[in-house]
C-alpha cells in the first residue's frame, strides 16, 4: 500500500472537513472551563428603544484538544461568513495532530502563524469561482453607466453582480489563545483584545492586556505601514479604512486586491491590510489563580463609548470578578457581564450626559470568560445589577491585629433611574487559591507598553464578613474616625455626572 506524507495527509483531512455540509467541529469536546456571553448590535432611537440593524456577524469557538485548550473570538463585519469559515477552518489547522507537548514556544508561535496564513488563503480559494463570475460579470457591463441606462440584459447582469457581492463581501478580525503545556499562547488580528487577570505573589492582583489593536493608532502598525510607502501623517488623520478601523483583516477583499483604487492606501508597494496574526507567549499558567477574557471590538467599544477608555480594562476586569462571585455557572457570568455593558451603553445614550453623543449604537459583542484555577461561587452572595464600577481605597484594622492595610475595594452604583444592591468584589488571594466568594477585583493604576498593559489591586475578601470585635471609641467631639476615603470615589462621580461636585477634602455632595 502507498503511503503519503504526514503534511499531505493532514491537508486531504482538513479539506474534506470543510467540504462537509455539517460543521465537523460539533463533534469536539468543548471546554467546560470557561463561558461565553454575546448580545447583538443594536441602533438607538429618539425614543432610547433600540433595533438590530443586522443580523449577528461575530463568532467564537472554545475547544479542548488532547493536549491542549483552545479559544477563539471573532469580530466578522458586512456578513458572518469570514468568521464563520475561521471557526471552521482555523480549527481544523490546529486541532489535528499539528501541535503535541513536545513542541517549543518558537514551534507552538510558528504554528499558530501558519494557521492564519492558510485560514486566509483557504477562504480566497473558497471564493475563486465567485470572484472569476465577478469579473467576468462587470466586463460586460458598460463601466459608469446608471441602472436605469442599461439594457435589460445588463439589468439582469448587474443584478447578478450584486448577488454575488453579498457572497464574497466582509472580513473578520481575531484573537486567539491557545494553552498547551500550561502555558498561554495569544494570537491577534485586528482590534479583538485578551486580558489574563492573576493573582501575584505579594497578594495583588495584576490585570494585564495581552497585545496591542492593530489601528493607525499602534505606532508599531504605522511603522509597517510607512516601510509600505504610505503617508504616516494620513493614516493617523484616517480613522477608519474603506469602513473599518482595523489595519490586519482576515479576508475583504477589496481591500486585499484592489487597494490601489483606495486612496489613502493607493500608494503601499505591497499589500497593506494584512492577515499575519501578532503572536505572544508562552506565558507560564504554573501556580496562575485569575481568569482570561477574549473580547470581540463590539464590547470593548461598547464600554469605552459609555465610559470613556481609560479604565476599560479595570472595570471590565471588576465586572466579570463580581459576576464569578456571584453566579453558579460560567455562562451565566459572562453572559452578565454582556448584559451590563448593554445596560450601562444604553443609559450613557438616554441620560444625554457628556458621552451620549457616542452611544447611538453598539456593535455585536462577545465575551469568553476562562477561569485558571479559579472557584465558582456558591451563589450566596446578592446579584448586582448593572450601574458602574467605581473604586474606594480603604483602611481598616481587623480583630487580630491593630496595623492598618490599605485594600481596594469596588463600589457599584445604580445606573440612572435602577435601585440595585451593591456587592464587595475584592479578595486577598493570599496563599493560593480563594474560597468561594471571593475574588480578583481591579485598581485604578496601570502601566502601558506596546504589547501590554498591567494594573494590579489588592483587598481582603473578610472585609465585609469580619467586624472588630471592639467598638471605634469617639473622639472628643462624639464623632468616630473616618475609615473611608471617598476622594477618588467622588473624583471618578463627578466627571460623569454634572451635577455632582466635589467640595473641599472630597466629601463629595453634601
Amino acid at each position: 500500500m502507498r503511503s503519503y506524507p504526514l503534511p499531505l495527509k493532514m491537508a486531504a483531512q482538513r479539506r474534506n472537513l470543510m467540504q462537509s455540509h455539517q460543521s465537523w467541529t460539533d463533534d469536539l469536546p468543548l471546554c467546560q472551563l470557561c463561558g461565553v456571553g454575546n448580545a447583538p448590535n443594536c441602533v438607538y432611537g429618539t425614543d432610547g428603544k433600540g433595533t438590530q440593524s443586522h443580523p449577528y456577524e461575530d463568532g467564537h469557538f472554545r475547544f479542548r484538544g488532547e493536549d491542549c485548550f483552545l479559544y477563539g473570538v471573532f469580530n466578522g463585519y458586512d456578513g458572518s461568513r469570514v468568521a464563520n469559515f475561521m471557526s471552521q477552518s482555523l480549527t481544523a489547522e490546529l486541532l489535528l495532530g499539528q501541535l503535541n507537548s513536545t513542541h517549543s514556544d518558537a514551534d507552538v508561535r510558528r504554528i499558530l502563524s501558519q494557521a492564519f496564513d492558510a485560514v486566509e488563503k483557504s477562504y480566497f480559494e473558497t471564493i475563486g469561482d465567485v470572484l472569476a463570475e465577478k469579473a467576468n460579470l462587470q466586463s460586460q457591463i458598460p463601466e459608469g453607466a446608471l441602472f436605469h441606462q442599461l439594457s435589460p440584459q445588463c439589468q439582469k447582469l448587474s443584478d447578478r453582480l450584486g448577488v454575488l457581492e453579498q457572497e464574497v463581501n466582509g472580513g473578520a478580525t481575531a484573537v486567539v489563545a491557545l494553552i498547551l503545556n500550561n502555558k498561554l499562547y495569544i494570537a491577534n488580528v485586528g482590534t479583538n483584545r485578551a486580558l489574563l487577570c492573576k493573582a501575584t505573589s505579594d497578594g495583588q492582583n495584576q490585570v494585564i492586556q495581552i497585545g496591542r489593536a492593530h489601528t493607525t493608532d499602534n505606532e508599531d502598525e504605522l511603522t509597517r505601514l510607512a516601510q509600505l510607502g504610505l503617508d504616516t501623517n494620513r493614516l493617523r488623520q484616517t480613522s477608519l479604512i474603506a469602513g473599518q478601523s482595523s489595519t490586519r483583516r482576515i479576508g475583504d477583499y477589496k481591500v486585499k486586491f484592489n487597494y490601489t483604487d483606495i486612496d489613502v492606501l493607493s500608494a503601499a508597494k505591497n499589500k497593506p491590510i494584512i492577515a499575519e496574526a501578532e503572536i505572544h507567549g508562552g506565558q507560564s499558567l504554573e501556580g496562575v489563580t485569575g481568569f482570561l477574557l477574549l473580547m470581540s471590538e463590539g464590547l470593548i467599544k461598547a464600554l469605552e463609548s459609555a465610559h470613556g477608555p481609560e479604565q476599560a480594562n479595570q472595570e471590565m476586569v471588576a465586572m466579570v470578578a463580581a459576576e464569578l462571585a456571584q453566579q453558579t455557572t460560567l455562562e451565566a457570568a459572562a453572559q452578565s457581564v454582556v448584559e451590563r455593558v448593554k445596560r450601562l451603553h444604553h443609559d450613557a445614550f438616554v441620560s444625554g450626559r457628556q458621552r451620549a453623543s457616542h452611544c447611538a449604537r453598539h456593535e455585536d459583542m462577545t465575551l469568553l470568560v476562562r477561569i485558571i484555577n479559579y472557584p465558582l461561587s456558591d451563589g450566596s452572595l446578592t446579584p448586582t445589577q448593572g450601574g458602574r464600577i467605581y473604586p474606594v481605597s480603604v483602611p481598616y484594622s481587623n480583630s487580630q491585629s491593630t496595623s492598618k492595610t490599605s485594600v481596594t475595594l469596588s463600589l457599584v452604583m445604580p445606573s440612572q433611574g435602577t435601585l440595585t444592591n451593591g456587592t464587595n468584589t475584592a479578595s486577598t488571594l493570599e496563599g493560593g487559591t480563594p474560597t468561594p466568594g471571593q475574588s480578583p477585583t481591579a485598581t485604578l493604576q496601570s502601566t502601558n507598553t506596546q504589547t501590554q498593559s498591567s494594573s494590579s489591586s489588592s483587598g481582603d475578601g473578610s472585609l465585609f464578613r469580619q467586624r472588630g470585635s471592639q467598638a471605634a471609641q469617639p473622639d472628643e467631639t462624639g464623632r468616630v474616625p473616618p475609615y473611608v476615603d471617598f476622594t477618588e470615589f467622588y473624583q471618578l462621580w463627578g466627571s460623569d455626572h454634572s451635577d455632582g461636585q466635589i467640595t473641599q477634602g472630597g466629601l463629595g455632595p453634601q
